[in-house]
């Protein structure tokens, strides 16, 4: 897979996590079968705006220091529980089988 294509499947999967769940950029980088949770995050530093990159963060439960504040606002909106500025990936991670 090209850079190109790259992108496009990270984009793409991210655009799959519905309102209430959350991936981490490990989860994405699984699911496209490409790459790890650096080369995701790249991506979506880079080409995120246009989908829900809130929706990805790390697998500490813990989102970006650069976003923090935004993120846990969006995702809230979401109506995803926050507790401590943290998410409980036990109960809101993307599966996408189910």
């Amino acid at each position: 897979m090209d850079r190109e294509e790259y992108v496009e499947a990270v984009l793409v999967a991210v655009e799959s996590i519905p309102p209430g769940s959350v991936a981490t950029y490990g989860d994405i980088a699984a699911y496209v079968g490409q790459g790890g949770p650096r080369q995701v995050g790249a991506i979506m530093r880079e080409y995120g705006g246009g989908v829900p990159w809130w929706r990805v963060i790390r697998s500490s439960g813990i989102p970006a220091d650069e976003v923090v504040d935004q993120q846990l606002q969006l995702l809230r909106g979401d109506g995803v529980r926050v507790t401590n500025g943290k998410v409980d990936l036990r109960q809101v991670r993307w599966t996408p089988d189910g």
